[in-house]
């Protein structure tokens, strides 16, 4: 339940970004293309769809995506994209072929470098008036 969750909510993460960041935008600028995170078990899969710098996310798989991250399961993809250390335990966990990747593995960086702008920003000028 929570990686479902946690799916939706990137969904919902990237289709503000793609709203209100400019940055987040140009990212997705020239892209046009759908990918998923799923289970290797079968039991939660949603897909992301890029187009027009715009990122939508719908639950299910996708019947064509341009890469596709599989987790071993759902408790270990949530593990994994909660991660401190989220590099590290991608790939520990493609290294002992817990999670798999299919199709490009350029578009993989790419999607992994998306992540980085959809963290809260720490607003400085709030935490000093508040100490």
């Amino acid at each position: 339940m929570k990686f479902r969750f946690l799916l939706w909510m990137l969904g919902r993460l990237m289709a503000k970004a793609s709203r209100d960041n400019a940055a987040f935008r140009q990212q997705l600028e020239g892209r046009d293309l759908v990918f998923q995170l799923y289970t290797l078990d079968g039991k939660v899969a949603r897909h992301f769809i890029v187009s027009g710098q715009r990122v939508s996310s719908r639950r299910g798989p996708a019947s064509e995506p341009a890469f596709a991250i599989g987790f071993r399961d759902a408790v270990y993809g949530f593990a994994t994209m909660t991660a401190k250390n989220k590099q590290l335990a991608f790939m520990q966990g493609i290294q002992n072929k817990d999670i798999q990747i299919q199709g490009n593995p350029a578009l993989v960086m790419w999607f992994q470098g998306l992540t980085k702008y959809l963290a809260p920003k720490k607003n400085t000028e709030s935490t000093k008036k508040a100490a």
